[in-house]
């Protein structure tokens, strides 16, 4: 890091320490007894223009920016970028050190702190978190990555993820949180929750029906506003009311035709008026398209620029200032926008606790992360209880690198872990793999310390079988590399599926480690007894899977989407724009609707390899005792959780809601996901819960009147443990009922 940036920051922690009272009585904006929109309306109301359009544009790549002419950018602008901004980071947003407002320094993303040059933890993807079915996972995780970017100088995480996988080969559904907008909203809203805690600012992202990489700059996605509230927009609603983040960024794709960072029904309908969002929407990088329009609907901070392509600063002190003069924009239109930015950072702690760049502990850091993947790790199939591993003399482990590290996500969220990437990484963007520095051979060979372990790269399938042949058991690891900015087809690269094949025609007694960013194919699965999804699993990933592996933990974890069991069971049967050349302007219709995940499935009655939900332990659990009850528009569900068998373990109970008439209820599939509980049990053991299922989860949008609608009549209330094992049934009836959308 910069030395010139730790004196900025030494300042700004000085600054801090001087008297509350004092300076509360010359910049009323520092009085800490206010609210934040007090706070915030105060210091906007001190700011000259200047001042107030330096907040809506911020910038990346000191180089490139002094570059740029001085009528798009200032000089002094240009002078504090190249002092204060850090090296490699994502970007930077200058403050207004007379009135006491910090600079944003903003840094990538959801698993972690990305910086060229920088070290620090990664957490599992977001999808692997997300497996966990434990709002605390992802909370305590983004408390540990968010106390690594303050030690690190930032104050904004473009964190938060919740863009639904309707498209399983998007390259970026391992940075988001699966295909139910419940789930999401809980996941990812409490990452967001977890970040801000710490005193920082974190987003909501990519907002919104952003579901695919192919032409992502290009694509304009056509969707009826109906089934875009009860799928991707109900996702984010649920994010900003368990994570209340204070950003979103908007997308890069246009929305029914018009930009997402311009688009008037999303921006200004929805987020802002509908949902009451007080926060600030700030681009993605490269995403801007207009200056006029952008500002009149909805956009508050550029940010980002120079990138991605984008050769217009589209929020320029100059462009603003012309467009002021003609009329175009207004003065109060400007001061929401800055109102907007400096809100979140009274709100959250940002101006009152400055960020102070110290030692990070990267053990107790580590640990956090290596607990989210073994409450992630997923067991997809364990025929004969092969698994766990218990007094096994010889192993064969084959492929995947699994003698050097565990893979990760590319892109904006390929953070490069403390000792380095265990293989060569190539530079560009989104770059290559970057390998966690965790091994899953040296995890196993310290969890069976008597076991005689062999290792085979698996690149010679012949040599490979042979391997496994003279072990007792073997356990082949398979890789699928996923990134921002591509998409990919469900099957496994680099004839994986013919090594897993010849080795489990030479050893029967076989079990298969997935690192994936999302589902795959599996030729093979009829012949493999035991597989393990073990997803991008974080910077301990080893040690995780070999503790699943021998038993040490017992796994837990849940699939937050459906593995389609062929590519003819999807909703679209290619991507608009896949393989063609980039900024080819493509259009993708969304008829599906709602109807995506399981959802998609229960449509069509297709049976997917692994249904949302899908996960097994190494004991058995029952749900019992169902009851329901409904007062004012919420249904109160309870039951009894119970592990069933011989070992301690957690289980996860899931509520899933049906109308008797899913039709005639204007329903987009049979069924809605609309509750879960992970319990820890030992033997014989049970536990109670109990639920409160979200109103909008029993109701249609209607756009007519911007309302939720219940229609009147039995709903059917079904608990279980995965979308295709609901073993109780409780009906009940509800009354019609109607209410507004507007929060």
């Amino acid at each position: 890091m910069k030395a010139r940036h730790v004196t900025s920051l030494l300042t700004a922690s000085l600054l801090a320490c001087v008297s509350t009272t004092a300076l509360a009585q010359v910049q009323p904006w520092m009085d800490t007894s206010k609210p934040a929109d007090q706070r915030a309306a105060a210091v906007v109301g001190a700011m000259t223009l200047d001042e107030k359009l330096s907040l809506v544009m911020g910038y990346t790549d000191p180089k490139e920016l002094a570059k740029q002419p001085d009528t798009d950018v200032s000089p002094a602008i240009k002078a504090d970028v190249a002092a204060h901004a850090i090296d490699g980071a994502a970007g930077y947003i200058s403050g207004i050190p007379r009135l006491g407002i910090p600079s944003q320094w903003q840094t990538d993303a959801s698993i972690g702190v990305r910086v060229e040059g920088m070290e620090r933890t990664a957490l599992p993807s977001s999808l692997a978190t997300a497996a966990s079915f434990d709002p605390q996972v992802p909370y305590q995780g983004g408390v540990m990555i968010a106390s690594e970017a303050r030690l690190s100088g930032f104050n904004t995480f473009l964190a938060g993820g919740a863009n639904l996988a309707r498209e399983p080969r998007n390259g970026r559904n391992f940075e988001y949180v699966g295909e139910d907008p419940w789930l999401a909203g809980q996941m990812a809203g409490s990452l967001i929750a977890g970040i801000q805690s710490t005193h920082m600012v974190s987003t909501m992202k990519h907002y919104a029906v952003n579901d695919q990489e192919s032409q992502r700059t290009t694509v304009d996605a056509s969707i009826s506003p109906e089934a875009m509230r009860q799928s991707d927009l109900l996702a984010f609603e649920f994010v900003y009311e368990k994570g209340h983040p204070g950003s979103a960024m908007c997308a890069y794709n246009l929305i029914n035709g018009r930009w997402a960072c311009e688009n008037e029904y999303l921006q200004q309908k929805v987020l802002k008026h509908d949902w009451g969002f007080k926060g600030y929407i700030m681009s993605d990088w490269g995403a801007v398209h207009s200056t006029v329009d952008a500002v009149n609907y909805g956009l508050d901070q550029m940010t980002g620029w120079p990138c991605c392509g984008d050769k217009v600063p589209y929020y320029s002190a100059t462009r603003l200032k012309a467009a002021l003069a003609d009329g175009e924009i207004t003065q109060k239109r400007i001061d929401d926008m800055a109102t907007r930015i400096v809100w979140p950072l009274f709100e959250y702690g940002v101006i009152d606790d400055p960020v102070k760049v110290g030692a990070i502990n990267f053990k107790a850091n580590a640990d956090v992360s290596q607990n989210a993947a073994e409450q992630s790790l997923t067991l997809l199939k364990n025929d004969n209880n092969l698994l766990p591993l218990k007094g096994v003399k010889t192993l064969a482990v084959i492929g995947g690198h699994a003698d050097k590290g565990v893979l990760s996500g590319g892109g904006s969220s390929g953070v490069h872990p403390v000792g380095g990437s265990a293989l060569p990484v190539e530079k560009g963007w989104p770059g290559s793999a970057i390998w966690m520095p965790s091994s899953p051979l040296n995890g196993l060979k310290a969890e069976l310390p008597k076991a005689k372990i062999s290792f085979t790269a698996g690149d010679d399938i012949a040599a490979a079988a042979a391997a496994a042949a003279k072990a007792e058991v073997a356990v082949v690891f398979v890789t699928d590399w996923k990134g921002e900015g591509f998409d990919t087809t469900l099957d496994l690269k680099e004839n994986q599926d013919a090594l897993v094949a010849a080795v489990v025609k030479a050893n029967p007694k076989t079990i298969v480690v997935l690192e994936t960013g999302g589902a795959v194919l599996m030729p093979w699965l009829n012949d493999v007894p035991a597989v393990v999804e073990a997803w991008y699993p974080g910077i301990r990933g080893g040690a995780a899977i070999a503790r699943v592996l021998t038993g040490k933990v017992n796994p837990s974890g849940h699939t937050p989407i459906s593995f389609p069991a062929s590519t003819g069971q999807l909703a679209h049967a290619t991507i608009p724009g896949f393989g063609m050349p980039g900024d080819s302007a493509v259009h993708v219709t969304y008829d599906e609707g709602a109807a995506i995940g399981y959802k998609w499935y229960d449509v069509k009655g297709f049976k997917p390899m692994f249904a949302f939900g899908h996960g097994l332990s190494y004991t058995t659990f029952a749900v019992t005792d169902a009851k329901a009850e409904a007062a004012d528009n919420r249904i109160t569900v309870t039951g009894t959780l119970t592990n069933t068998g011989a070992v301690e373990g957690k289980g996860v109970a899931m509520v899933f809601v049906s109308p008797a008439d899913w039709q005639a209820a204007s329903w987009e599939a049979p069924k809605r996901f609309a509750a879960f509980q992970k319990i820890e049990l030992a033997p014989g053991k049970g536990q109670t819960f109990t639920a409160q299922i979200d109103p909008r989860l029993l109701a249609t949008w209607e756009a007519a009147d911007n309302s939720w609608h219940i229609k009147a009549g039995t709903y059917h209330i079904r608990l279980g443990q995965a979308a295709d094992d609901l073993t109780q049934n409780v009906d009940i009836t509800l009354p019609d009922s109607r209410w507004s959308a507007v929060h």
